[in-house]
């Protein structure tokens, strides 16, 4: 009797509290928020010596020494399909590249500078072969791009952040100049390699602002959405390696997200001697984000042949047999408001609340404030058992007086390395106490 009174009571309380949303393009841009899992893929000349993306700038290498690497550049075994094969596994649905990091090497066949993929040993365009796969596959790409460019002699190298202290000689430092062959890479980047549907700009340290740069790839590729790291506020944040205090703290993003990590937390180039993430860090992380609404880019460095190291390969398969299992959770709104419990994440689909576990959980148990009726089923997605539950008046809420929803008995110990996500679906409408 108690419980068909609350589902009566709940009804237009729950309505009420609608889950915030993020507002959408309404135009070819929207594909970000159908696919929402990506492989970052970070590859240079940087492979060769394995020791960071950012070698010449960290390790304060003289551009004349560093660009020798362009005669070593062979990747034999580079196959775009391996790549998205990965990829796929782990249950990512988009790609994005690194096309020019820092160093200013280019992986395509740019006719604005010779420091590019053509003249390696390899002398075969990188990107293109990655264009024609994703096409192919309907696999959407991204491109990074790099603003800061150590090697071009118009850049304005000054000891900022990413750059050389003090030109090199020979240099004609020029920003304006520098933005012309900036402005003529980004056309060819949005030109030849058919649709681009993201441009992921870095390393504005000269801190120009001109919306024309974005209004040029918006003419080129309309459904290609852009970050917010270049000339512009761009469409979305890119909140980096789960530092954002913000981001840990709010319950759903307001406003179109893609965080971004590495499986390692040296480099996000290929580093031979990498301190690799932990695979449960990793995949709280991505759930983090996942059930506050946002996208998640997640980073693996190729070695110098080409090919995926051994352990970012098992890492993406180890996520992915989690993120498959969970996936439907990820499609439902971010629902966490409507919970006290800090230590679980919600997320809800009409009638249906997925349950993620995304701390570490002290005890087999999850306490539902202020839910207090029972689903009619609760499913653990991540192996597909029942989860049995209650509605318990517990003895550490003796004061509060009020039963409370408790799924209990789940297998914490089972899924210490991951996050345990369950499901529940109620009666129409979902019921919830209120206040």
């Amino acid at each position: 009797m108690v419980t068909a009174m609350l589902m009566v009571v709940s009804c237009s309380m729950f309505a009420a509290d609608a889950e915030p949303a993020i507002p959408r393009f309404n135009d070819g841009r929207d594909w970000f928020f159908e696919k929402r899992f990506g492989l970052f893929v970070h590859w240079g000349l940087y492979a060769i010596p394995a020791w960071h993306e950012q070698h010449p700038y960290r390790l304060h290498v003289p551009r004349e020494e560093y660009e020798k690497l362009i005669h070593q550049f062979n990747p034999v075994k580079f196959n775009p399909d391996a790549w998205l094969d990965l990829a796929e596994k782990a249950g990512m649905s988009y790609l994005c590249i690194t096309t020019k990091h820092i160093e200013g090497f280019c992986l395509w066949n740019t006719a604005q500078t010779s420091y590019n993929v053509m003249n390696t040993p390899y002398g075969k365009d990188i990107l293109a072969q990655l264009a024609e796969a994703c096409h192919r596959r309907n696999f959407p790409l991204c491109l990074y791009y790099s603003v800061v460019d150590m090697h071009h002699p118009n850049y304005p190298n000054e000891g900022r952040s990413y750059e050389y202290e003090k030109p090199a000689p020979g240099d004609q430092p020029d920003l304006s100049k520098y933005l012309a062959f900036l402005r003529a890479q980004v056309t060819e980047l949005c030109t030849n390699y058919s649709a681009i549907h993201g441009f992921w700009w870095d390393g504005n340290v000269v801190k120009y602002q001109d919306p024309s740069y974005n209004a040029l790839i918006r003419s080129l590729q309309p459904q290609a959405v852009i970050n917010n790291r270049g000339f512009d506020a761009g469409d979305f944040s890119t909140p980096e390696r789960d530092w954002n205090d913000e981001v840990n703290q709010q319950l759903a993003f307001t406003k179109p997200t893609e965080a971004c990590q590495a499986i390692g937390r040296q480099s996000w180039g290929y580093r031979a001697e990498e301190d690799y993430y932990s695979d449960e860090h990793l995949i709280r992380s991505i759930d983090k984000i996942l059930a506050k609404g946002g996208n998640y880019l997640l980073n693996v460095g190729p070695m110098a042949d080409g090919t995926m190291p051994p352990e970012g390969v098992r890492i993406l398969e180890k996520i992915g047999a989690w993120y498959n299992a969970v996936k439907e959770s990820f499609d439902g709104a971010p629902a966490s408001h409507l919970v006290k419990n800090r230590e679980i994440l919600l997320t809800r689909k009409g009638n249906t609340l997925y349950v993620h576990l995304n701390q570490s959980p002290q005890t087999c148990a999850v306490y539902m404030h202020p839910f207090n009726v029972k689903p009619k089923t609760a499913v653990l997605l991540n192996d597909g058992r029942n989860v049995e539950t209650r509605v318990d008046l517990l003895p550490w809420d003796h004061e509060n007086g009020k039963p409370v929803l408790r799924l209990y008995n789940l297998p914490v110990n089972d899924f210490s390395d991951t996050v345990i996500v369950v499901k529940l679906e109620f009666d129409d409408p979902v019921p919830w106490a209120g206040k």
